[in-house]
């Protein structure tokens, strides 16, 4: 794997989740996540449908609300502020404002039909950063060439396909400068042509140092880009380690089992 860049951030860790709870009426789907993400990390997320990978993902970007522990991004409590021992909620203004350097990227690709990818991407830059117009166009316009769009600029989604759609997806989140880019089966819905195109944008952005979580079934990508391997089923994480320990050397009965099943 080529050599990443430093990171630039000054944090230890990027993510750190203590004890994470989430529940959606009786069902427990998260049962006390503890995990870290340190500056320039690569954590990818695998496991079965229904084990708790994306939930925990947009719990991250507060899409979600945590029920019990502590999610902390950038050293920052996630949603919450804690005063006298006791949690608040945040108002709406400071969880956008956290958000604002988390991008995500999901299944679908949630582009606005009637925008151009290049209007797709500088929308968020101009409306919530106040970006001037101008300098949010030539940023949109390297972030197009960056993933190999430049020539795509004033198409619309609708003349775009799956895979290119995509990569105006995370473009247009990285528009907003992130610290942490969050990625949920950015490949799933793609016909399987089009999933190299996606992961090739995916592999430069681990090259050039950006901290990424990425729920993914794409294992060979998990093996050459991943620094740690998380796997998870059941609402809780069973095992994590290096991609090449785990997918290699799996401790745990329930690891090997999906494994068989997927590699």
């Amino acid at each position: 794997m080529t050599a990443k860049a430093a990171p630039t951030t000054t944090h230890t860790t990027v993510v750190r989740a203590e004890g994470v709870h989430k529940s959606y009426g009786p069902v427990e789907v998260l049962k006390g996540i503890d995990l870290e993400v340190a500056p320039g990390e690569v954590m990818c997320l695998v496991g079965p449908s229904g084990s708790g990978k994306s939930t925990f993902l947009r719990c991250i970007n507060h899409l979600e609300t945590v029920d019990a522990g502590r999610l902390y991004v950038r050293d920052e409590l996630v949603g919450y502020e804690e005063r006298g021992g006791r949690l608040h909620v945040l108002r709406d203004t400071d969880i956008a404002r956290q958000r604002r350097g988390v991008g995500m990227v999901f299944q679908r690709f949630n582009l606005f039909p009637h925008m151009t990818a290049l209007e797709n991407i500088t929308e968020a830059p101009v409306q919530v950063k106040k970006e001037p117009k101008a300098e949010a166009r030539r940023h949109a316009e390297e972030l197009l060439e960056r993933v190999g769009l430049a020539d795509k600029a004033h198409h619309y989604p609708s003349q775009l396909s799956g895979g290119q759609q995509q990569r105006v997806a995370i473009a247009r989140a990285l528009a907003m400068r992130p610290e942490l880019m969050l990625f949920d089966e950015p490949t799933s819905a793609l016909d399987p042509e089009l999933v190299g195109e996606v992961l090739d944008v995916m592999r430069g952005l681990a090259r050039d140092g950006m901290t990424m979580i990425v729920v993914t079934h794409e294992m060979g990508f998990a093996r050459e880009v991943g620094d740690t391997l998380v796997f998870m089923d059941g609402g809780v994480v069973v095992e994590s380690g290096t991609p090449a320990d785990v997918l290699g050397a799996p401790r745990h009965e329930r690891t090997r089992a999906f494994l068989s099943k997927v590699l």
